[in-house]
């Protein structure tokens, strides 16, 4: 740390420049729209407006996971939102998502619109109005909020915390990467102690729980986040993270879900929009003709 300049904080913060690396075009210190764009509305009850961010793949994975369970009034419509284009700060979203923030979802299968943002409250609503992925009995229904809120209270330390300083910030600092670096095992410790005592997070079934808390912690040990993070936090280590990550990631609804609004990897596995289940066989980027 002694080659590192010490920061000296002014008494009143200006925002006087860009801040926040790679994503500094997505932070600002003001909510509310920059400009006015009207949100795009497809045929079914669901339009979700997201992207194949953790927190967008939650709803989308949530919503494939109704499907394939046989609920067909979870049909659903994905537009992307991008992020790093300002697509968030649009009237339009905002409107549906005052934070700025995917994923957003508006319930149009009544006669008045719900909207619904933080994934969390997405997961917990869907839940609910389909009676599925979420226990009745009471122990197991708050075990099941327990381990989906302490998913909501923690990731921001793996992502926005050791995401950021380890992959993302301009410059490479030792303190704030050591710092979360050590909360980040911390929490793969909390998980794996948990999954050696049960299959899934709320007990024997497979809840919301897992879902939100797969998309970030499977995410990063399947080397889907943070480039070689898995191996730099030795998330080997955790055999029953491990075991549960990977029998989560073989779920179909969870293969198909995890792709849509998705914008980076391998063409087969980037589906832009979602409108229908046979976009998954006829739409991929791989499946486009050349231009």
């Amino acid at each position: 740390m002694s080659d590192q300049q010490e920061y000296t904080p002014p008494k009143v913060w200006v925002w006087d420049k860009p801040n926040g690396g790679q994503f500094a075009s997505i932070n600002r210190p003001v909510a509310g729209p920059t400009h006015d764009e009207e949100l795009r509305v497809g045929e079914h009850p669901f339009q979700v407006y997201s992207l194949a961010t953790p927190n967008g793949q939650k709803v989308t994975i949530f919503l494939e996971e109704l499907l394939a369970a046989g609920h067909k009034g979870a049909e659903y419509d994905a537009w992307p939102i991008m992020i790093e284009k300002g697509d968030q700060f649009g009237s339009g979203f905002v409107e549906v998502n005052p934070n700025s923030k995917v994923p957003a979802l508006l319930d149009r299968s009544g006669a008045t619109p719900i909207r619904v943002f933080e994934s969390g409250a997405i997961l917990t609503y869907l839940a609910e109005k389909f009676g599925a992925f979420l226990p009745t009995d009471p122990a197991k229904r708050a075990e099941t909020f327990s381990w989906l809120f302490w998913q909501m209270g923690s990731a921001p330390y793996l992502g926005g915390g050791f995401g950021h300083f380890y992959a993302y910030a301009p410059t490479k600092f030792e303190y704030p990467i050591n710092r979360f670096a050590m909360e980040a095992k911390r929490q793969y410790d909390v998980l794996d102690r948990r999954l050696a005592e049960t299959p899934y997070l709320a007990g024997e079934d497979y809840t919301i729980a897992d879902i939100a808390a797969w998309c970030w912690y499977g995410n990063v040990v399947q080397g889907q986040l943070y480039g070689n993070a898995a191996e730099f936090l030795a998330l080997h280590e955790y055999t029953n993270v491990q075991r549960w990550v990977a029998a989560i990631a073989d779920r179909p609804a969870v293969k198909r879900g995890r792709i849509v609004n998705r914008f980076y990897g391998e063409p087969s596995l980037q589906l832009h929009e979602r409108h229908d289940a046979s976009d998954f066989d006829l739409r991929t980027e791989d499946k486009k003709p050349a231009a």
